[in-house]
């Protein structure tokens, strides 16, 4: 199958969901009969969209959040890569880590931020940190499970061939274990864009997070908080995009692979 043929497959049921998305959304604010400041229809939202941008409202706002996402995002995947790892080679660091790691992971991160944002105020770092923190663990267990589940044979290759422990990390290992570790980065990109709006709620002064409560609480222009959730939306599926690309880049196409005979 050419790419074009496979790009139009993919694209078109996302363009008529979407489409179908919106004349419902539409057809509920009429018959409903609902004010903009319950809900506001599509073509208001996307007024009061290219209106924020235009006039500077949300561009400052997008720029803070974009910043903690890239930052809490790599270091977040970096500390989670570098955990991976160390379960899948000690047992011991699995035995001890492991039951820590799964509780620090079943308490909710917006429990968490207001205390983060105590020890480290108001600023930045603290915003970074929350962000770090809800990434680090879907790479971490991507990155266990994909260097487990290494074939053994490959291993065994490797050692047959008198491969240096870093040689057989990095020329038979990491590659083998590359799509179960791009899987979690490409979890870790979106629950970075939550992980950033929630550091923002629990206490900041710029982000989208932030505009979302201003547009709620003493404005309350409720067709600018649509227009700011969709900035946050697109954020989100524009790093996803690029997550693909990179694991593309990196591991390959995976519809190529399915169309081999």
């Amino acid at each position: 199958m050419t790419r074009g043929r496979r790009a139009g497959r993919t694209v078109l049921p996302v363009v008529v969901g979407g489409l179908l998305f919106l004349a419902a959304w539409q057809l509920v604010v009429v018959v409903g009969g609902y004010p903009t400041y319950l809900l506001p229809g599509p073509g208001v939202v996307l007024a009061r969209f290219v209106q924020g941008w235009s006039d500077g409202t949300i561009g400052p706002h997008a720029a803070a959040t974009l910043q903690e996402i890239v930052l809490g995002f790599v270091v977040g995947a970096a500390a989670g890569l570098a955990a991976g790892y160390l379960l899948a080679r000690s047992r011991l660091a699995n035995l001890v880590l492991s039951p820590y790691l799964v509780a620090a992971q079943s308490t909710p991160i917006l429990a968490l931020a207001p205390l983060l944002v105590l020890w480290f105020g108001p600023g930045l770092v603290s915003q970074v940190v929350i962000c770090a923190l809800i990434v680090f663990f879907p790479v971490a267990v991507s990155t266990l499970v994909g260097l487990r589940s290494v074939d053994p044979r490959l291993l065994e290759l490797g050692q047959s061939l008198r491969a240096t422990p870093r040689q057989a990390l990095l020329t038979l290992e990491i590659p083998a274990a590359l799509p179960t570790i791009m899987g979690g980065i490409r979890i870790g990109v979106t629950l970075a864009v939550v992980g950033a709006v929630i550091a923002e709620w629990a206490g900041a002064e710029r982000g989208l997070g932030v505009l979302v409560n201003i547009a709620r609480g003493s404005l309350f222009d409720t067709p600018l908080m649509f227009a700011t959730l969709l900035t946050i939306a697109l954020i989100g599926v524009v790093l996803y995009g690029l997550s693909i690309l990179v694991e593309r880049r990196f591991v390959g196409d995976r519809d190529d692979r399915d169309d081999r005979p």
